[in-house]
């Protein structure tokens, strides 16, 4: 696959300041790109390096046009840019179409002639492929859940019981959908298990990283929203909401009952307390914990306590390293005032 640099720039809108009959064929980072690549710079850090790049073209914004030794297509929005033109030099490969030997689908399964089931893939009855899906090996499609058209369902995905999956959606290894939220009373007996009959509803055009669990609703579903993308090794509790188009970063924790909204930037490790709702578009900065809700869009950060505006969170985290300091500096004046009046 290769693309003509005026091609890319009809395509996307871009400011073309070079040859457009040029073709590259792959993306390549500053330091690494050769004749054939397009590259692109969206991080002032990798600033030193336009200037040595062997890149064939490099996607920048307007402040950078001067400083590129190749060809430059010139973009309000770089990185996405670039996101474009890699999804087209670099397409996922192409589906083989059938149910592999290997593999065991439900008599009463829904599985097109279009979809590709690999060996150890598991559709159990009921349950219903749209067309030109892909289901991993060892990948298991559980009774009645339902999987929409273009999705791909990498190696050792489970997706439970009822579980409804939208278009264009892409779920990563160990991914684990619908599996039963953490439910249960206490009385004297001890510990008594609280049935999860809910399910969960993902959207169209949604990512889900590997090993992040998303666990089915205790009544009502857990719901994931159009275009949420969803980093590795989330865990997203019972009856929990996610707006449309919000991202979250790995290793973040989102308790029961809790709605996020739409358009929303949650940093890595984050801790979401449950039963809170939190507006669209807040940004939490990475290692937020939030235990009250947010109404008020903006970012946020700090932990263990509740989020506070970012601004204060940043003077306070410089603060915190200078509390030896002016500890010190304090006892000081202390001393000082109780000579100046003669105390003890």
């Amino acid at each position: 696959m290769s693309l003509t640099l005026g091609n890319i720039a009809g395509r996307f809108g871009c400011e073309l300041h070079g040859d457009p009959d040029v073709s590259v064929e792959r993306v390549a980072t500053l330091q690494h790109a050769d004749g054939a690549s397009i590259s692109f710079l969206a991080n002032d850090t990798y600033r030193p390096q336009l200037e040595s790049t062997r890149a064939a073209a490099v996607i920048v914004g307007a402040d950078d046009v001067a400083a590129c030794p190749a060809a430059a297509l010139v973009s309000a929005n770089p990185y996405a840019t670039y996101a474009h033109v890699a999804t087209i030099l670099h397409p996922a490969e192409p589906l083989q179409p059938g149910v592999h030997r290997g593999a065991f689908v439900a008599d009463d399964a829904d599985v097109p002639p279009s979809c590709e089931i690999a060996p150890g893939g598991v559709v159990e009855r009921g349950a219903v492929l749209g067309e030109r899906v892909y289901i991993g090996s060892n990948t298991v499609v559980g009774r009645h859940a339902r999987v929409g058209d273009d999705c791909r369902l990498m190696s050792n995905v489970t997706v439970y019981h009822d579980v409804r999956i939208g278009p264009r959606c892409i779920l990563h290894s160990g991914a684990v959908i619908g599996s039963d939220g953490f439910g249960i009373a206490q009385d004297d007996q001890g510990w008594t298990k609280v049935p999860q009959v809910g399910s969960v509803e993902i959207g169209a055009d949604v990512e889900i990283g590997a090993n992040t669990t998303i666990d089915r609703g205790a009544i009502d579903d857990t719901v994931i929203g159009h275009g949420a993308k969803l980093d590795n090794q989330i865990q997203i509790a019972h009856n929990v909401a996610i707006g449309e188009h919000t991202a979250m970063a790995a290793l973040t924790g989102v308790a029961g009952s809790t709605t996020i909204g739409s358009r929303c930037m949650i940093g890595g490790a984050s801790i979401i307390a449950g039963h809170i709702s939190i507006c669209d578009q807040v940004l939490l900065a990475a290692g937020t914990g939030v235990a009250n809700s947010i109404a008020k869009p903006g970012a946020y950060g700090g932990f263990p306590a509740n989020a506070v505006d970012i601004k204060t969170w940043r003077r306070n985290v410089i603060r915190y390293g200078q509390l030896d300091d002016m500890s010190r500096r304090l006892r000081k004046v202390e001393k000082q005032l109780r000579s100046a009046r003669g105390d003890a």
